[in-house]
């Protein structure tokens, strides 16, 4: 590599691959995340808000590989055994987006239901959500925000609720019976990707909002009835939670540390903190009848 070069977004110089390179391999304890993440922090490469810019980083240390500039150590499986789906690689833009909302507006947010959108869809979660595509079980309804000029931003993905939540269930005012009565009336958000290369100011919280006002509709057309309230449980130690306060998600305290779908008590996560959007005034009324 001779002379300077952008990638994803940036200025890097010959110096700078050395720079990835020593710590690479002075560090080879280190997984794909904690490289990122080290890069972000030594580099001072943060949102405006603060936060590390961990996905660009993480798309920024692919685009060198992809280049042969640097090796990174192999993709580990997913947290406690379970491994991420294979998902075949599907081409696509990555040219910085970047300035103001309305530079871009109107915003299209869409269900992805074409057999090559949900081909992108899959591929830009395996490849840039931390948490990979790990396939769906249940209804789910799959999002994707798109520009004005049909480049797309965002990706989201709604699937079954929680079966316990001390919290949310408490908020709601739900007995066991009812919970298990009404349960399929709650959807979760569970990805919510923004492209590592977009850097657009609240469009996370407008498309949340965008989202929040269509999927009832959807989720009625596609499964024959409607849902009454978004949550969604955000890794504390990793995530402040800002897009979803933004755009009027209640915060609604914090999980003990147990799988969503942990009956049992015997599976050890991360805190996380619970989001909830209440999709109508009357929301309650309907969970608990």
């Amino acid at each position: 590599m001779e002379g300077t070069t952008v990638v994803q977004g940036r200025e890097t110089s010959p110096s700078d691959i050395e720079f990835v390179r020593r710590l690479i391999g002075q560090n080879p304890s280190w997984n794909r995340t904690r490289i990122s993440r080290e890069l972000c922090a030594l580099w001072n490469w943060r949102t405006p808000g603060g936060q590390m810019k961990d996905m660009a980083a993480r798309s920024f240390l692919l685009k060198l590989e992809e280049a042969e500039l640097v090796t990174l150590p192999p993709r580990q499986r997913h947290p406690r055994g379970a491994s991420i789906a294979h998902v075949p690689e599907v081409p696509h833009d990555t040219e910085p987006v970047a300035g103001q909302l309305v530079r871009f507006r109107p915003l299209r947010v869409e269900p992805v239901e074409r057999d090559r959108d949900l081909a992108l869809f899959k591929f830009l979660i395996s490849r840039y959500h931390y948490l990979g595509w790990r396939g769906t079980v249940g209804r789910n309804m799959a999002y994707m925000a798109s520009d004005s000029y049909g480049r797309p931003l965002a990706c989201l993905l709604f699937g079954s609720a929680a079966w316990k939540c001390a919290a949310r269930d408490a908020f709601i005012g739900w007995n066991p019976e009812r919970r298990e009565a009404n349960l399929n009336m709650i959807t979760g958000n569970t990805r919510f990707l923004v492209l590592p290369w977009v850097e657009v100011p609240n469009l996370a919280s407008h498309v949340l909002g965008i989202v929040a006002r269509r999927i009832s509709a959807d989720w009625e057309e596609k499964y024959g009835h409607p849902v009454h309230m978004l949550e969604t449980f955000v890794q504390a130690d990793r995530f402040a939670g800002t897009c979803y306060r933004a755009a009027n998600w209640i915060h609604l305290g914090r999980t003990k540390g147990r799988s969503r779908q942990d009956i049992h008590n015997t599976m050890r996560v991360p805190v996380k903190d619970v989001y909830a959007y209440p999709l109508s005034r009357r929301f309650g009324e309907a969970l608990c009848r």
